[in-house]
């Protein structure tokens, strides 16, 4: 499970000497700011006494996805596993400037998260790729990306890999996530780079920009531990989910109309084929169409938004036998309602106001 091709000395960390057995912060030399001084991304190394595989949790490659530093800043102060072999390296914010101006993209108006593995001598945004890329990801065995939804949408918890190559299957199948989504990323994607070059990479989407959630932060926490935990860096066993649906067949549901909704349906609930999930109407209230379910489904994701015009994104469904789902959806209504998924649904679902169909 290690990459043999890292040839960093172990325990320098850009200048910062962390020893087994040691926690300490560090910076990364990244780029420099239009005043010409150095930009240097924070991050926190932890060394364990014992050899093993060292692990990045990144967050923040979108600027404004905050829950996924939130998670990392809780593992930072409640320090809720303890290492015992290898190394964690956590990366709270990777844009940084996207971050500082609480915004998705750099200041070129480039997205990060398509410029992977970067350039040297390329665009602002390639050369910020370039260097955090090298300089952090390349000196990793493993990666877990932390994301949520874009701006005006909610994510319900659900894990992206490429599930074709048995490693990565296995690692996110480790996490412990309820929907697995499989597929290789988009090309010049933090994971999709990560994994050509030989570091195994999983990310998290869950919940919703410039916010920190409470139940996203337990769970991706949740997360992150099972997956050290398969690795052998923590002791214990993953947790296993009460369900998985492993899939790679999802799609947006579309508005027809422009209009405004009145919404049906919350992320993480499990639909029928022909289930209303929002009400399009107009503003005297004059209903111009029900937006249904094409097929059975899980809500993965949904725009927050209820204003649209026609071709808005309003729901993102994953799609499997209707069978799987049948047996879903006796387990989830089985769950305590303080369990997490219970938890998650609800809470994601404040950002909405969700009606009874008619």
């Amino acid at each position: 499970m290690t990459n043999v091709s890292n040839e960093h000395d172990p325990g320098d960390w850009f200048g910062t000497r962390i020893e087994p057995g040691q926690t300490a912060p560090a910076a990364v030399p990244i780029s420099q700011a239009f005043d010409g001084s150095e930009v240097r991304l924070p991050i926190r190394v932890t060394c364990s006494e014992a050899p093993g595989p060292t692990v990045a949790v990144t967050a923040a490659v979108h600027g404004d996805e905050l829950n996924g530093t939130g998670a990392i800043r809780r593992i930072m102060r409640d320090t809720p596993f303890e290492l015992n072999a290898g190394t964690l390296v956590l990366v709270p914010v990777v844009n940084l400037q996207g971050f500082e101006r609480h915004t998705r993209y750099l200041p070129d108006r480039r997205d990060l998260n398509r410029c992977f593995p970067g350039s040297a001598e390329g665009s602002y945004a390639a050369r910020l790729a370039h260097a955090f890329f090298e300089r952090v990801i390349k000196r990793c065995d493993w990666c877990i990306d932390l994301h949520t939804a874009a701006v005006r949408r909610t994510n319900f918890p659900n894990v992206r890999a490429d599930m074709s190559r048995p490693e990565l299957a296995a690692f996110a199948r480790a996490f412990g996530a309820e929907f697995v989504v499989s597929g290789r990323g988009p090309v010049g994607s933090l994971r999709r780079a990560a994994c050509e070059a030989g570091v195994p990479t999983i990310i998290l989407e869950a919940g919703e920009v410039w916010k920190v959630e409470p139940g996203v932060v337990d769970y991706a926490v949740r997360g992150i531990t099972n997956c050290l935990r398969y690795l052998g860096m923590v002791s214990g066993k993953p947790a296993e989910p009460e369900f998985r649906l492993e899939t790679d067949a999802t799609k947006w549901i579309r508005a027809e109309r422009g209009g405004f909704l009145e919404f049906h349906v919350a992320p993480g609930d499990i639909l029928a084929e022909g289930d209303a999930i929002a009400t399009n109407a107009d503003l005297t209230g004059v209903v111009s169409n029900v937006i249904r379910a094409p097929r059975a489904g899980v809500v993965i994701g949904m725009t927050t938004i209820p204003s649209v015009a026609p071709g808005d994104p309003v729901c993102h469904l994953a799609f499997s036998k209707s069978g799987v789902l049948n047996r879903m959806e006796r387990t989830v209504d089985a769950l305590e309602d303080d369990a997490l998924y219970s938890r998650l649904r609800d809470e994601l679902a404040t950002s909405l106001r969700v009606t009874p169909s008619v």
